[in-house]
């Protein structure tokens, strides 16, 4: 059996919540609120209103947990409890480690004050001295990257800037627990790439409590994951499971049914199996409302990156089949990724890849030259370059920003050293609604619907 520490939690544990409830008193006329402050307990004006109840929770330390479910289902009502801003009603709440939140947008932060005073405010809130916050400063600034107008004041930031500023602190102050709520979806994607990548670096060391509607980040980041519903605990397991089950439970409301039974159903005879070219619907999806239109942003070699820097990557574009550069392209195009590397040493086995990433940092797909080249052993002498070609047909994207994510390593598959990596080499701005079933729609060869008997 796990021993328990002073403040009641099981070793194993930083977060043990029991039986925890909060209710709000509902009153029908705002005269009642100061009638029931006048006459105290001898009668009852109000009635109650419970916006969590009964919910029992455990996190282990170095667990990532997801928490959904819909607006006003409690989600921000039970962490604002574990954060310690709100007192429950029922239940006991215990908490063991430094805690940094990102409830609601802006909170802690002082109109009023300039960007660099509120640094100051917000990270004493959090447990960091003076000289701490002094020592971190820079720092702190050059993550929130909002220029100028740190020392302006804040009622003149957009949100984007006010979630910049506040996630910059919390990134600063050595939390043992970190609470999301919602705080990505304000922002720029480049931003948002960032916070993803701390927030992936993060879980290596500490605990993290993520809410998010966006069901991709949540089983991409998460490895638990709890669905709030009216209140209560409705589901609680593996990231994945709880969000099938939350978006089927919400489609079948929608739709006025039952969710889905799990019971087996029949299985349509398969069709003959054709190739094809291209997808056959390409020419009546690019003259209607579902063509995909993407926009590309030219290769900036300035753009973040890392490696050992033995190879460089020193241009990238999306071409077409004639080998012309593409600023504007559509979903189901056929393209051609160009990623051209040089060497500033001797290299033995160059390896070039990519990944489509979208705004949150999901890996979409992907590939790289490795298996291509395996019986060709190359090496690349200090000033010589080499091109690497993905010829793919480009899926129909959601709507947002996307970015090729691409590499120059050495070495195998499996063993090798990374020279030169650029997270965000080629952004990509889809518009339209492309019609993707899912994160991406990928181009079909063939679909077909027949009658069978």
């Amino acid at each position: 059996m796990s021993s328990e520490n002073k403040e009641g939690l099981a070793s194993e544990y930083v977060i043990d919540a029991r039986g925890l409830g909060k209710a709000y008193h509902i009153y029908e006329k705002p005269i009642q609120r100061l009638l029931q402050g006048l006459m105290g307990r001898r009668r009852k004006l109000y009635r109650d209103f419970w916006a969590l109840r009964g919910l029992d929770l455990r996190v282990k330390q170095g667990e990532t947990l997801g928490i959904v479910g819909r607006n006003g289902s409690g989600k921000s009502t039970l962490l604002q409890m574990i954060a310690g801003t709100l007192t429950p009603t029922e239940g006991t709440v215990a908490v063991r480690g430094r805690v940094a939140a990102l409830l609601e947008l802006g909170s802690g932060f002082n109109p009023e004050f300039t960007g660099r005073e509120n640094v100051y405010l917000n990270a004493a809130i959090l447990g960091l001295t003076r000289a701490e916050v002094d020592a971190r400063m820079e720092a702190i600034l050059a993550f929130a990257d909002i220029g100028e107008f740190v020392d302006q004041p804040v009622r003149n930031y957009s949100s984007g800037m006010v979630m910049r500023l506040a996630f910059s602190v919390m990134v600063h102050v050595d939390a043992d627990i970190l609470i999301i709520d919602e705080a990505l979806s304000v922002g720029d994607a480049f931003f948002t790439q960032k916070c993803m990548r701390f927030l992936r670096e993060f879980k290596e060391r500490g605990t993290l409590l993520f809410v998010s509607h966006d069901g991709g980040a949540v089983t991409g980041l998460c490895d638990r994951a709890i669905w709030i519903d009216s209140g209560t605990m409705r589901k609680e397991g593996n990231a994945r499971e709880v969000m099938e089950a939350y978006l089927e439970a919400f489609i079948a409301e929608r739709e006025g049914r039952a969710a889905y039974d799990g019971a087996a159903r029949p299985v349509p005879a398969k069709p003959p199996v054709r190739t094809s070219r291209r997808d056959p619907r390409q020419p009546l999806i690019d003259r209607s409302l579902l063509r995909n239109d993407l926009h590309v942003v030219d290769f900036d070699p300035s753009k973040p990156a890392f490696g050992e820097g033995g190879l460089k990557v020193a241009d990238v574009a999306l071409l077409d089949e004639d080998g012309r550069q593409l600023t504007t392209l559509t979903g189901g195009e056929t393209v051609v990724l160009e990623v051209e590397a040089s060497a500033t040493r001797r290299v033995e086995s160059p390896i070039v890849g990519f990944y489509l990433k979208d705004r949150l940092g999901q890996l979409l797909f992907g590939d790289n030259t490795y298996l291509t080249t395996l019986d060709e052993r190359m090496v690349m002498e200090a000033g010589d370059r080499a091109v690497a070609r993905f010829r793919f047909d480009m899926p129909r994207l959601q709507e947002g920003d996307y970015f090729l994510a691409v590499g120059v390593a050495a070495g195998t598959q499996h063993e090798h050293v990374i020279h030169h990596w650029m997270h965000e080499a080629l952004a990509v701005k889809a518009l339209g609604q492309g019609a993707p079933a899912g994160l991406i729609g990928l181009p079909m060869l063939e679909i077909t619907l027949e009658q069978v008997k």
